[in-house]
């Protein structure tokens, strides 16, 4: 395997909808007769790519990952995307023998610790400080190896309080960071580490992120990361792996793969004709759609077709991802800018002066109107960007976004205490 310590060839989860293992006995049975004789799954013909949008039938046969092939090298930080039900978790379960897969290989080289979910590998009546020892020792650590890494361990997760009280009585961000503390000191050579960080605060996102880039190019280990957090994924990975309904649809560049992910979550296509107008090449001008607050942007595009009706409003709206509302509405009547009529080609460009949006993601919607304000054409969510912290911003530790609201406006205070 050389440098490689991951290496995973035709994988394939397959999953039965609604019942443990095949169902019947004479599945089961017929499932061992082929596998004896080195023949595939006969149900693994049966199943279909997992949609979990459709309305599932009662042993109905899924896959949950189909034929992935990829290797992961030594000391590299490989991200893992896609969206919900894409077989992200799944794929990480697979490589850490949590359960086994259906068909294909997968060749580890080294010590693994995962941290999965909430509470992955924690006995609840067990305490913070045994719970560290035994997770310790499942990975063939001695006890004085482990006591040696146990003040590493409570200073980062923040329990010194709680050590000796059970894991049952611990939050949720008090379990993820304890858990976190032990993949990462416990000097695995490979870390895998899903969503589970989601559920810490922003300073404990922060501080796992800094962990994790010390463990990869300080320490030469492997990490696997699974996230939907966009930024974290361009600030920790080089390579990134892109999952669709089991598949794999692209592993490369980090930046690019982020790009094509970002557009595939699209609602709909450029080339949905709306009215017989046709919505093409619109583009977020900026360094790969990745923006600070307080950056200029730019959209461009073309909209093709015949537009009979003269079109005084082109409206452009900006969505938050996390709140889902409408947070900025650009609309030519409002700067005084009238379309008119067009037979063959509208070309745009609309310059935005100092986007003072917080750090997250946003999506970006398109619209035509009429003098009544009817709707002519509306193309919905045609595009996404991410804004990140600026040289101000990046200095100040900010809080979660569920609750930093989505505007940045520069103010002045004063405080005085009596």
């Amino acid at each position: 395997m050389s440098n490689t310590v991951i290496r995973v060839e035709n994988l394939g989860k397959l999953y039965r909808i609604g019942e443990i293992g095949t169902g019947t006995l004479s599945h089961d049975l017929n499932r061992l007769w082929a596998q004896l004789r080195g023949e595939e799954d006969p149900y693994s013909k049966l199943g279909t790519v997992n949609n979990r949008t459709q309305q599932a039938q009662k042993g109905e046969h899924i896959w949950a990952i189909k034929d992935v092939s990829f290797e992961v090298k030594h000391g590299e930080v490989l991200g893992v995307i896609g969206k919900n039900g894409a077989g992200k978790s799944t794929l990480l379960k697979l490589l850490s023998r949590v359960t086994s897969p259906t068909k294909g290989h997968i060749r580890v080289r080294g010590r693994v610790a995962s941290l999965l979910e909430v509470g992955t590998g924690f006995h609840p009546e067990m305490t913070g400080r045994e719970n560290v020892y035994m997770n310790g020792t499942i990975m063939g650590m001695r006890r004085h190896e482990i006591t040696t890494k146990l003040d590493d361990i409570v200073d980062f997760a923040g329990v010194a309080k709680y050590l000796d009280t059970p894991v049952k009585r611990y939050s949720s961000g008090m379990t993820v960071r304890l858990g976190f503390a032990i993949a990462a000191f416990l000097e695995p050579e490979i870390l895998i580490v899903d969503e589970v960080l989601a559920v810490g605060d922003a300073e404990f996102q922060r501080r796992a992120i800094g962990k994790m880039q010390d463990v990869s190019s300080g320490e030469g280990r492997t990490v696997l990361f699974v996230s939907h957090n966009m930024s974290a994924i361009k600030q920790l990975c080089d390579r990134t792996l892109l999952l669709e309904a089991g598949r794999l649809l692209a592993l490369g560049d980090t930046s690019n793969l982020i790009d094509r992910y970002l557009e595939y979550q699209s609602d709909n296509k450029l080339d949905n004709k709306i009215n017989g107008l046709n919505l093409r090449n619109f583009k977020l001008q900026h360094s790969q759609k990745y923006f600070s607050t307080g950056d200029d942007m730019c959209l461009s595009g073309s909209i093709e077709g015949e537009c009979r009706e003269e079109v005084p409003y082109f409206i452009v709206s900006i969505t938050s991802t996390v709140f889902h509302d409408r947070i900025l509405l650009l609309s030519s009547r409002l700067e005084g800018v009238s379309i008119g009529f067009f037979k063959n080609r509208f070309d745009f460009s609309i310059n935005i002066f100092a986007l003072n949006l917080m750090p997250g993601q946003y999506s970006v919607s398109v619209k035509l109107s009429n003098l009544q304000g009817a709707i002519i054409a509306d193309w919905g969510k045609v595009g996404h960007f991410e804004v990140y912290p600026n040289e101000q911003l990046g200095k100040l530790s900010l809080p979660d976004p569920r609750h930093r609201g989505v505007l940045y406006c520069r103010s002045s205070w004063k405080v005085q205490l009596s």
